[in-house]
This record gives structure tokens, C-alpha cells and sequence, in this order.
């Protein structure tokens, strides 16, 4: 594909400043791991920046939107009119991820990857619409390979933009009605995991709906199969804001930023750009553990673990956003936090006897 031609991810380094960083947070005055994953999200942050001393830069969040054809298979209760309406919602400030963002200092975007409306112009706006709505992939496939190359490389342009506006983080969300189902059979498709055990309710499906979107989903895999191409999985099964996010992530990590990946669909979309590249790996932050059934599956195949298990199940980024302060306060531990010779507390052990300040 013509989007990737040019992607050079580079896995963080595990050399001499894994070295002192991990040095560092042992020497602050606590017993050594005694601040848990918080150390761990430090030190991922010192090696994605390549510093003793990370700084969080203008945090942006994107919250990507697109409908589904597949909807036309009664995998979802909910209207697909729902999908423009929220975005006309969120990029007037409206919503949950509005109203976290507003909390939590993100500078909130909205991608029209693929709505079946027409927006009038608006600054939180940012038009990438591919087509409206991607086609019932129980059908045809849901994107052309050019349609999903077109939303990759969208995606990248887009995070492009705001790293050279001097941006370092990106919370990624999304808005579609129905794209439970396209993100449920990439799960599948990319662990080989059997479509029953990776299908939830999603917006509210019964078990007997639950049931008919397995359904649906194992009669679109007996009529295209799986591709050995992950780009080919991604066109036949995905949607245009997954397709638009993998993209934006890949690019994300390819200019160093940290990325804070939402739930289920956002993380189908990071599934997506792993299995494009699994350098991305190093470069995320997984918000949450959704209450949505597949999505510790993808989190469990990544080696993915939550900073928070809340059962949220809303989507839009919201997810990202709560995350975000337990992000800050582990780069404010590393820099900030007093050390043993500041606070002058010597000859301290740790619990296996080792002396940690002297």
C-alpha cells in the first residue's frame, strides 16, 4: 500500500537509558516498585521521548467517525442517523468526550472519516470522508484496498499535522453506529480466535442479537476468508475510522509520540496497526479494560494492560481521556518526585538487601 511505503517505526531502545531511568525512579523515596505501574508508564515515556525527563506537549484528541453498511444486517439497535448527530454533539463541545476533555486538557478534533451526512464547515471538524458509510462487508467487502489506503494515509497526514504543531500525545476515540462488528470480526480475524467467543452486545444487543451478529460475522468469513495481509483484513472487515486511526497511530509512533488508545473499537484499530507493524507496541498506553466481551481479548494478545478497568463501554475516547491524570502523575514521579539524596535519607535496602541510597 502507497500510505505505508514510508513507515519507519523504530522500537524504543533497551540499552543505557533504560538503564538510568529505571535508575532514577528506584532512587525516589519510596521502597523500590512500590508505585507499581506508574513506574512502568515513566519509564515508557522516558524511552519514547529518549530523556531523563519527559515532558506531556499539547494533548490532542482525536475522535475519528464513520457508519457501516454492515448495519443493514440488524447487528446493532441503534439508528445509524445517531452516528452524525453525535458528532454535530461532540464538536460543539458536547457529550462525554467533551466534557472529559474540557476536564482534562485535550484540545478535542473530530474525523469525519466516513459519515453518511453532509457537515457544514466547522474549526473541530476535520474532514476526511473517504466515502459515506463503508459497504455490507456480509456483501462485498467493506473498502476497496484503495478506499482503505486513502483512510490510512488520511490518518497519518492528520497526526503529521499536529506533531509538527509541536503536539506529543494523542488520545484516540471514535463515533459509528454498528462498528462493533467490524471490530469484532478483526479480533477474529487477527487472533484467530473463534467469532462466538470475541461478540458482545455493543450498543445494547440482547443474547439472541448477540447470537445474529456472530451469525452475520461467520457468514462474511465463509464468503472472503482471511488474507495473510493484514491491510487486506483491514479493507475486507474494517471501517473507515479504524482504517483512519490505525493509520494516525502509525504515524504517531513513527514521530514518537505516546499514544492513549480508548476501548474495543479504537483498540481493533491499534490491533490493526500492530499487526502492520508491531514496533507500534511500544508507543501506547491502553486507557482502559472495556466491559465490551472482546476487548481484553485484544488487550491479552497485545500484552496490553489497562491503567483502568472501570467498565466503560461508551467509546468516543472517553476512556483516554480519564486515563490521562494517572499519565501526567507519572511523569510528574519521575521528575519531580524527591529522591533519597535530596531528602537525604541514606543507607536504604530494598527487600532483597541491596542498598538503594548511600
Amino acid at each position: 500500500m502507497n500510505s505505508l511505503n514510508n513507515l519507519n517505526i523504530q522500537p524504543i531502545e533497551n540499552g543505557e537509558l533504560r538503564k538510568l531511568l529505571q535508575h532514577n525512579i528506584d532512587q525516589k523515596t519510596k521502597p523500590v516498585g512500590s508505585l507499581g505501574f506508574l513506574e512502568e508508564l515513566a519509564l515508557q515515556i522516558g524511552l519514547i521521548q529518549e530523556t531523563t525527563k519527559p515532558e506531556l506537549k499539547s494533548p490532542v484528541m482525536l475522535t475519528v467517525a464513520s457508519d457501516h453498511g454492515i448495519t443493514e444486517e440488524g447487528v446493532s439497535p441503534v439508528p445509524t442517523r445517531i452516528t452524525w448527530q453525535q458528532v454535530s454533539n461532540f464538536i460543539n463541545g458536547g457529550g462525554g468526550i467533551g466534557l472529559f476533555c474540557k476536564q482534562y486538557g485535550f484540545d478535542l478534533y473530530v474525523v469525519d472519516a466516513g459519515v453518511d451526512h453532509d457537515f457544514e464547515a466547522h474549526p473541530r471538524l476535520i474532514d476526511k470522508k473517504v466515502r459515506k458509510a463503508t459497504r455490507n462487508f456480509l456483501k462485498e467487502p467493506a473498502m476497496t484496498i484503495d478506499e482503505c489506503d486513502e483512510a490510512i494515509r488520511n490518518g497519518r497526514d492528520i497526526m503529521a499535522l499536529f506533531a509538527e504543531k509541536g503536539s506529543n500525545v494523542v488520545g484516540f476515540g471514535e463515533m459509528g453506529i454498528g462498528n462493533s462488528s467490524p471490530a469484532t470480526a478483526l479480533l477474529s480475524v487477527f487472533t484467530g480466535l473463534p467469532v462466538e467467543e470475541c461478540t458482545g452486545p455493543g450498543c445494547g444487543l440482547d443474547q439472541k442479537g448477540v447470537q445474529h451478529k456472530a451469525s452475520v460475522l461467520r457468514q462474511a468469513f465463509e464468503k472472503h476468508g482471511v488474507s495473510d495481509k493484514p491491510e487486506q483484513n483491514l479493507a475486507t472487515y474494517g471501517g473507515l475510522e479504524i482504517a483512519t486511526m490505525a493509520g494516525a497511530m502509525l504515524e504517531a509512533a513513527q514521530r514518537r509520540m505516546l499514544i492513549v488508545v480508548d476501548g474495543f473499537i479504537t483498540t481493533s484499530a491499534f490491533l490493526a496497526a500492530y499487526e502492520i507493524c508491531p514496533a507500534v507496541r511500544d508507543y501506547a498506553v491502553f486507557s482502559h479494560c472495556s466491559k465490551e466481551y472482546g476487548h481484553v481479548k485484544m488487550l491479552d494478545h497485545m500484552n496490553g494492560r489497562a491503567v483502568l478497568n472501570l467498565d466503560l463501554r461508551l467509546g468516543e475516547g472517553t476512556g483516554s481521556a480519564l486515563a490521562y491524570p494517572i499519565i501526567q502523575g507519572s511523569v510528574a514521579m519521575l521528575n519531580d518526585m524527591t529522591s533519597f539524596g535530596e531528602a537525604k535519607v541514606y543507607n536504604v535496602v530494598d527487600e532483597t538487601g541491596n542498598i538503594v541510597s548511600k
